[in-house]
């Protein structure tokens, strides 16, 4: 079985273009740290967000993780931190995170990982979805990712 561990934004995104489901088309069963649950409850989360993640979905698992102070996570979010220890404690195959600096962390530590573009274009590829009509609704949420960087997934595509 894979293991995978995402962070909040990357599902919060998913549920805004009511895209969820890819995740577990994708990789069956995904694994969030209790803070990613927390923040995905937050009162600033949309209301999508937090009915959602208020009866959560059977693929996914909520696992609470004891943190010892790590001074290299200390910059990240407290989501990102926590997702990036429990996909070392659980040696994941994956972890989903969409932040620069959290990306080059869990890089540094040998992590395997993906963002939400990338989810998108997997998706595309096993003919899930239309990319080009994806990227569109990703926008008009708020996602922001430099034009040329979209223009050159969708040539790849």
């Amino acid at each position: 079985m894979t293991i995978v561990v995402s962070d909040t934004s990357p599902i919060c995104y998913l549920l805004l273009i009511d895209q969820i489901d890819l995740l577990p088309q994708l990789y069956g069963q995904v694994t969030i740290p209790q803070t990613v649950c927390d923040e995905l409850q937050a009162d600033r989360s949309p209301a999508v967000v937090q009915n959602w993640i208020d009866r959560p979905p059977e693929w996914l698992t909520i696992i609470t993780i004891t943190v010892d102070p790590d001074p290299i996570l200390a910059p990240l979010d407290p989501g990102e931190r926590e997702a990036i220890l429990l996909a070392e404690q659980l040696a994941a195959d994956l972890v989903i995170l969409d932040d620069k600096a959290a990306r080059q962390i869990a890089s540094a530590r040998g992590l395997n990982m993906i963002g939400l573009l990338g989810i998108l274009k997997d998706a595309a590829r096993v003919g899930l979805i239309d990319l080009a009509t994806t990227f569109e609704r990703l926008r008009s949420v708020g996602f922001w990712v430099a034009p040329s960087l979209l223009q050159r997934l969708l040539a790849e595509e």
